[in-house]
């Protein structure tokens, strides 16, 4: 099982609700946050965030502990320009960005955009992810392939992830070439069985238990493989699926632990909570809509090249903004609903808006 989810599957829902709850009370008209926290989360060292799998993957619909990505429509419209559009950034500048993002994605300049339009832009951002991750995985190889032959060995990746938790790089790699008791804490050799698994996972046939930087990729980013997407959705189902029939009924998908409702307003965040997920199962996730989700289905939901899927998403985020219901998004639809797009709300939306544009 992954890290994170193995550390915190015990009490994760738990968790991710209360951190939910905490977010709304603080603000309740704040942007929705993603009920992983991913984003909020700051790496404990640069060394370490280079080599280990990442816990938020973009342009995905869910997210490796099975909650659902708040920033998916997101990622997928504005692709690596996501960081441009925060909470502090410049109204006018957002608005003008956000212009300039509507006018490519008009491919045919008729000031307005199709389900086909948008279709082909989330592709183009989606591949855009991909090869921000592919970029960085170079960096990462190679700190972690010291020799340099290309190949990484698992005492190899071992020796860098316990250097980067501090311990001391030549003492572990001369216990490890010796066969020596590491003495490393409970914590510790649960991350590493964890991420041990992962590895060899991402081994690909003929299984030599080494890993080139391909396979690397896979390792750290697994919606670049078949076989590792095949493993994050095994792995997901098996957090949720309660009665170990491999398959997730609605209720497995929504279900909560006992007694994280107290007040109110918690009560109300639970249920809203509650109605996306029911949403998205029903919706979308079970596509032949037999009230069952199979590792079949989770793994066409989760693809993030997957044609189908883009489209419905397009559709989707058109259907939120689509006031004239025309089924296209005009220029003022898209800047009244900036938040929705970026994240990022505009102050006099309409103001000026066709002589910018």
């Amino acid at each position: 099982m992954a890290v994170w989810r193995k550390l915190w599957c015990r009490n994760l829902l738990a968790v991710s609700l209360l951190f939910y709850m905490l977010l709304h009370i603080i603000d309740v008209h704040a942007r929705p946050a993603n009920m992983s926290a991913s984003k909020d989360k700051s790496p404990s060292s640069k060394d370490e965030n280079e080599i280990l799998p990442p816990d938020h993957l973009n342009g995905l619909k869910m997210e490796l502990d099975g909650h659902l990505n708040k920033d998916f429509h997101q990622e997928v419209f504005l692709g690596k320009e996501i960081e441009e559009f925060d909470e502090d950034s410049e109204p006018r500048r957002n608005r003008k960005k956000l212009i300039e993002i509507f006018t490519k994605v008009d491919f045919n300049r008729d000031r307005s955009i199709s389900a086909k339009e948008m279709q082909r832009w989330i592709m183009e951002k989606t591949e855009e992810h991909f090869q921000e991750a592919k970029k960085e995985n170079k960096n990462s190889f190679r700190a972690v392939d010291p020799d340099g032959d290309g190949h990484v060995t698992w005492d190899e990746y071992r020796v860098k992830f316990l250097a980067s938790k501090g311990f001391n790089e030549k003492e572990i790699a001369e216990k490890i070439k010796n066969n020596q008791d590491l003495k490393l804490d409970e914590e510790t050799q649960e991350v590493l069985e964890s991420l041990k698994d992962r590895w060899f996972q991402a081994d690909n046939l003929p299984a030599d238990q080494l890993l080139n930087e391909e396979e690397f990729l896979s390792f750290l980013h697994p919606e670049h493989s078949r076989g590792m997407l095949k493993y994050m959705v095994k792995e997901i189902v098996r957090d949720l699926d309660q009665d170990g029939d491999k398959r997730l009924t609605l209720s497995e998908f929504i279900s909560l632990p006992v007694g994280t409702v107290e007040n109110q307003q918690a009560a109300e965040i639970e249920d809203e909570w509650v109605r996306e997920r029911k949403k998205e199962f029903e919706e979308v996730i079970d596509s032949n809509r037999d009230g069952i989700v199979t590792m079949d289905e989770l793994e066409e939901y989760m693809d993030p090249m997957n044609e189908h899927n883009a489209l419905n998403e397009a559709k989707q985020m058109i259907a939120v903004a689509d006031e004239n219901q025309n089924h296209n998004l005009e220029l003022d639809e898209i800047l009244k609903y900036s938040e929705y797009f970026t994240g990022s709300k505009l102050m006099d939306y309409a103001r000026n808006v066709h002589e910018e544009f």
